[in-house]
């Protein structure tokens, strides 16, 4: 992904400040709230739920009566078609998370049903435990060279066919035996596959312990539960600038009792939830909605499309500064060349327009700080990269042009679509003046693997995939050399805080304690460090792991360490533990993995995700991230 987003703050006089609150907060949000309740109460909403997605067009056409509701009335055009992408992005990401979840809930149910102890698998087989335990011995040996061979070979009826997702190469034994148990119809065969499951894949000769099975199996009812629990939480519900609705629901919680505990836990929820008083943000899709020029001082400006001849003075740090000048300069290169050029090849892509709270006092115009966040395409700063652009971009035109012209007895306005785009084809092959900068050259078989884990937030390799062979790895001390110490006094910094706020909560005071920026800061210069790393070995992609994998990655570490420590004694390996959570702090992985990516854009340098294996050494899990990806990419 070559996009990065970069942010500016923007001044201006107190009347222009003033009108444009007014706009996003009496207008915009509220019609943006509207529209979120209009669509939890449509009629489809419950089919959308089940498919995990909503037609593009619902909110648009929703929102077209509203324009001339005198709630919402006085807008621009483009804060109307902001709400409608605001609302759609809301319900597509909420949609696609409930489908998710959905699926999860599924997979989780079943391995509830196929979850048995060893007497309920003889009870329902008929079998002695060793009859059982020789199916599963020939079960597994199956299962073991499908999963080396790379899959299950296509039958003859589906031969011809497309071969489905499930053989695909790479295959793990677990998920085979999911499908084997799927397919078969033999009780022996069931209660086998069964056997092999719940014991990791392996046929065990020790007697199962009674209490640790009712354990893992209650694991996994509270697993349900809470998926459950998730699945029926909250609807998007929009942003309450007033608060009028906490007030009425403090006002329903002091005057009346609950019919039970689950509506006590949602007046709960609702008073404990510290409601926003910024309004949505106002998203500008099309980099000519900002017009930028030089004011009387010197200094960039920029007037928004829909607010008229209102301006706003940029305020920046001088990382990001050449941006913005490079944006001027397209756009005085555009209008100085009479539109022979294109803004397809603009270096700003998108703006979004927010407030950003403040810790001043007044009117919310004075005291909240105006931020503009611009999209931009890294490989426009450069010449070559420019040229790799317009030839995408030059090739996807030229194929559109040939699809339309293909067709017979086109309208009006087919004709002036293919009109423009001829245009657009002739304007995008004029060239910007752009410095000139050598393309960075990949090695399709160089992969860097990101191990992430709870002690050492990265480890990091240098994988060759043709010979299975690392190059070179990084430790975190290795990668951040003499800063170094920089990790260690953040780590003390976080229990410091954690000591501080867990005082606070014993004399019920206010928690909101504020930390610097030195978690920040660290992960810039890891991931500086990881993609230097990544040039000079010439990779074609970083892998960072999964997200979702990381609640399992962490414990696992944990429990093996404990384990390591204190061998035997389960009670003394979770007091263990849970000392060792509070001394080391878990990193935000999220905004690390955000800072590499950042970084890598700004070179050229692919992302890619994998799975992260829970074992194994720091280098070994790191190889097994690039080795994941890799497979995924075959696939």
């Amino acid at each position: 992904m070559s996009q990065s987003t970069i942010q500016c703050q923007l001044t201006a006089n107190e009347a222009t400040r003033s009108y444009l609150w007014a706009l996003m907060a009496e207008k915009n949000t509220p019609l943006i709230n509207e529209l979120i309740g209009q669509v939890t109460k449509h009629s489809d909403f419950e089919t959308w739920k089940l498919k995990g997605k909503i037609p593009s067009s619902v909110v648009s056409q929703l929102c077209q009566p509203l324009k001339t509701d005198p709630r919402f009335i006085g807008q621009p055009a483009r804060f109307y078609t902001s709400a409608t992408h605001v609302v759609d992005y809301t319900f597509k990401s909420w949609l696609a998370l409930q489908k998710r979840l959905s699926d999860t809930l599924q997979r989780k149910i079943r391995w509830s049903e196929m979850l048995k102890s060893d007497p309920e698998l003889v009870e329902l087989s008929g079998c002695n435990l060793a009859t059982i335990r020789a199916k599963a011995a020939e079960i597994l040996a199956v299962a073991t060279n499908k999963s080396q061979q790379g899959g299950t070979e296509p039958s003859q009826k589906t031969r011809k066919s497309k071969q489905p997702k499930d053989s695909a190469p790479g295959r793990t034994v677990s998920s085979l035996l999911f499908e084997a148990h799927r397919n078969t119809q033999d009780i022996l065969s069931q209660c086998a596959i069964c056997y092999l499951l719940k014991n990791s894949c392996k046929v065990s000769d020790r007697e199962e312990d009674p209490d640790k099975f009712a354990k893992r199996r209650r694991k996994v009812e509270i697993q349900i539960q809470r998926l459950q629990d998730q699945i029926e939480g909250r609807l998007p519900k929009g942003r309450d600038l007033t608060g009028q609705s906490w007030l009425n629901t403090l006002a329903i919680a002091t005057s009346t009792v609950p019919v039970d505990n689950a509506e006590a836990k949602r007046w709960q929820d609702k008073l404990l939830t510290q409601s926003t008083s910024l309004p949505f943000p106002v998203s500008f899709e099309t980099n000519e909605d900002l017009v930028w020029s030089n004011n009387q001082k010197g200094r960039i400006s920029v007037r928004l499309n829909g607010l008229g001849e209102h301006t706003f003075q940029i305020a920046c740090d001088q990382r990001q500064l050449p941006w913005f000048k490079r944006f001027l300069e397209d756009q005085q290169t555009k209008r100085e060349g009479k539109n022979q050029h294109s803004s397809a090849l603009f270096a700003l892509r998108s703006g979004r327009l927010a407030w950003q709270e403040g810790k001043e006092k007044g009117e919310p115009w004075k005291a909240n700080r105006l931020i503009l966040y611009c999209t931009v395409d890294t490989r426009l700063w450069t010449a070559e990269g420019t040229e790799q652009v317009r030839n995408e971009k030059a090739i996807e035109i030229a194929q559109t042009l040939t699809r339309m012209k293909e067709k017979e007895g086109l309208s009006q306005t087919q004709q002036d679509y293919i009109k423009r785009l001829d245009s657009s084809l002739t304007r995008i092959n004029s060239p910007f003046d752009r410095p000139s900068q050598s393309l960075y050259q990949p090695l399709p078989h160089i992969l860097v693997g990101i191990c992430l884990g709870l002690e050492q937030p990265a480890t990091v390799v240098v994988l060759d995939i043709n010979t299975n062979q690392v190059l070179t790895h990084r430790t975190v001390r290795q990668l951040l050399g003499r800063n170094y110490a920089l990790l260690l006094k953040r780590r003390r910094e976080q229990q410091r805080t954690a000591h501080q706020r867990h005082k606070a909560q014993k004399r019920d005071a206010p928690r909101s304690l504020g930390e610097s920026e030195l978690g920040q800061y660290v992960d810039r210069l890891l991931a500086k460090a990881t993609v230097e790393l990544a040039r000079t070995h010439r990779a074609s992609s970083i892998v960072v792991p999964k997200l979702g994998d990381m609640r399992e990655i962490v414990q696992s570490e944990i429990q093996a360490k404990a384990e390591q420590k204190i061998p035997g004694s389960i009670e003394a390996q979770q007091k263990y533990a849970k000392q060792y959570r509070i001394n080391v702090h878990r990193w935000s992985y999220s905004r690390l993995i955000e800072s590499i990516r950042a970084q890598a854009a700004k070179d050229g340098i692919a992302l890619e995700e994998g799975r992260q294996p829970l074992q194994g050494s720091l280098e070994e899990r790191a190889k097994g991230v690039a080795i994941a990806a890799y497979q995924s990419r075959k696939k």
